[in-house]
């Protein structure tokens, strides 16, 4: 039973109802968990590192997500510069922590979406989006008026705000999260947040009550949660507890991409623990406590460690 998409129409009378509301809490800053208060709309940066305007460092169609995202066509990826993380393996680090890119207005990031979709693009894919939601709303609402129809992903660290995603609520399609630490003493050294579990946990929680079990339409996603999980040496990722909670408060049913391209990037080498590469065995433990925990929708990548 596939799940019943979201009509353009009513994505287009749910952002003209939510995105002022959204918009307001730039001023002092609250569209992320660190709720820094930082007044973004008069060009301060706060913890994310951007203002109240969209940074994008690409734009472009990508092969290289989950089969379902990228398909045959490729995912119309927007990689979004900044983040509300400070992860010290970031792989994407000249992005999200040196904040590449250039600014964009809202009319023009719509512009790129709708250029993508005639491209192509079996969706758009909104890659680190957790700190822009109003503009990206702001956007949307343009890209629907000027005539975007395919599904919206949004493709995030998983530490996002519950009040955002709820005024996201009809609008995204797809929601792909990480889920990074089961426990918080990591999360506060590696990521600089202490609260990334129960963070995490309650926007899983919100954006499964949304969208529902991943489906997937002739090999495309259509609507619905697709989790990824970072595989990282040591134990750090707490994968077992991780599996557990998808299992027994989610669903067993949920699709989950275990994830081994792990590598010391960024300032990893500064913490030994993190400054190797992942081991074979690692990962092989970590697909065995998936098949334990009764999870059976799996993207499992090749071993790249």
């Amino acid at each position: 039973m596939h799940n019943t998409p979201f009509s353009i129409e009513s994505k287009i009378e749910i952002l003209e109802r939510n995105t002022p509301i959204a918009m307001d809490c730039l001023e002092e800053c609250t569209v992320c968990p660190r709720e820094c208060l930082a007044n973004r709309i008069a060009g301060d940066t706060g913890e994310c590192g951007v203002p109240a305007k969209l940074m994008i460092s690409s734009a472009n169609l990508h092969y290289g997500e989950e089969p379902p995202i990228s398909g045959t066509n490729g995912s119309g990826t927007i990689f979004l510069s900044g983040c509300n993380l400070h992860c010290v393996y970031c792989q994407n680090y000249p992005i999200s922590q040196y904040r590449n890119g250039e600014y964009y207005s809202s009319k023009q990031a719509a512009a790129k979406m709708v250029a993508l979709e005639k491209r192509g693009a079996h969706n758009i894919n909104l890659v680190t989006p957790s700190h822009y939601v109003p503009l990206l709303m702001e956007a949307l609402l343009i890209a629907y008026k000027s005539g975007l129809t395919v599904p919206i992903v949004y493709n995030s660290s998983g530490y996002d705000s519950i009040k955002m995603l709820e005024l996201l609520a009809g609008v995204v399609d797809i929601y792909m999260p990480d889920m990074r630490y089961a426990d918080s003493k990591y999360s506060k050294i590696y990521s600089a947040v202490d609260d990334y579990p129960q963070v995490n946990r309650a926007s899983i929680r919100e954006m499964h009550r949304q969208v529902g079990i991943l489906d997937v339409v002739n090999g495309i996603a259509a609507r619905g949660l697709l989790i990824r999980h970072l595989v990282m040496p040591g134990g750090v990722s707490g994968s077992a507890e991780i599996f557990r909670f998808v299992a027994d408060e989610i669903s067993q049913d949920t699709y989950m991409a275990v994830m081994s391209q792990y590598f010391p990037a960024y300032n990893a080498g500064n913490y030994p623990e993190l400054s190797k590469r992942l081991k074979l065995a690692e990962y092989k433990d970590t697909l065995h406590k998936f098949e334990d925990a009764g999870l059976a929708n799996g993207y499992i990548q090749p071993f790249t460690g």
